[in-house]
């Protein structure tokens, strides 16, 4: 009898942290515009920033258009995961990847395609957030 009901309570409590995600179509507002890991990075042409709007990205990884954004709670706010479909230098080649964007102090978000590798990213001038 104890086995039956331990099986029951895991999958409701499986269901439970799902119901904490929510499925968005684009990428926040509040991400759209332009953000470089400093000031400088802003006006380097050997490294361009990474540009946010709703349904694209252009960074390090290329050129991508967002298929949908995961929103999952975190200890400082919500977090969010990109996934997305980026171009390759063939352009019949199209490969999967994903951006976490986290919500840091004094407009700064952190960026990376895993926890691990997040950077601190700041809103270069004049990048402000499109509408």
């Amino acid at each position: 009898m104890r086995g039956p009901l331990v099986l029951a309570v895991l999958v409701l409590w499986s269901q439970a942290g799902d119901a904490r995600e929510i499925r968005r179509d684009a990428i926040p507002e509040a991400f759209h515009g332009t953000w470089a890991t400093s000031t400088d990075a802003c006006k380097d042409g050997a490294k361009p920033p990474t540009v946010l709007s709703a349904k694209a990205y252009a960074g390090p990884v290329g050129s991508c258009e967002v298929d949908y954004v995961t929103e999952i709670p975190g200890r400082g706010g919500a977090i969010y995961s990109a996934r997305m479909h980026c171009r390759s230098a063939r352009p019949q080649i199209r490969t999967l990847a994903n951006l976490i964007i986290r919500p840091g102090d004094d407009g700064q978000i952190s960026l990376g395609p895993t926890f691990e590798s997040l950077a601190v990213h700041r809103r270069c001038p004049g990048g402000q957030a499109t509408k």
